[in-house]
């Protein structure tokens, strides 16, 4: 909210926040985020957040990482996973781990191969420019 609110991204263009577990509650806010902004005069969230705002895929079910991509830009989500997270159980409906996240998004209708690729690997490269670096550096 505070981000919509304020112009943070103006002074600081380069920064950069990933919004752990999905955005939490944000990918159900989104159209109140956008409301807001309206109200507010603010330019449209693609353009006054989005370049400056991740979201990551530790999220522990298919609707929720359904969700996720569905709202949020593939643009802006990063793979992540848990090693030993919260949750280390066996889901009793699925016969998976909980934070088995990369078979989420694999199962995930919408997204493509090229989407696919954008989270688990592209869209890190773009918001960790030394981390790109370092990779092609070692030819990768």
């Amino acid at each position: 909210m505070q981000l919509i609110q304020g112009d943070l991204f103006k002074d600081f263009p380069t920064l950069k926040f990933i919004i752990p577990h999905g955005g939490g509650a944000a990918p159900y806010h989104w159209g109140r985020y956008r409301g807001l902004a309206q109200e507010l005069k603010k330019p449209l969230l693609q353009d006054h957040l989005l370049n400056n705002v991740f979201f990551d895929t530790c999220v522990y079910h298919q609707p929720g990482i359904d969700l996720l991509t569905k709202v949020i830009p593939v643009d802006n989500i990063l793979f992540a996973s848990e090693m030993i997270g919260a949750v280390r159980g066996i889901d009793p409906e699925t016969g998976h781990y909980y934070d088995d996240t990369k078979r989420y998004v694999q199962a995930t209708a919408n997204l493509s191969e090229a989407d696919r690729y954008k989270i688990y690997e592209g869209n890190a490269r773009r918001v960790f420019p030394r981390l790109d670096a370092a990779l092609k550096a070692q030819g990768r």
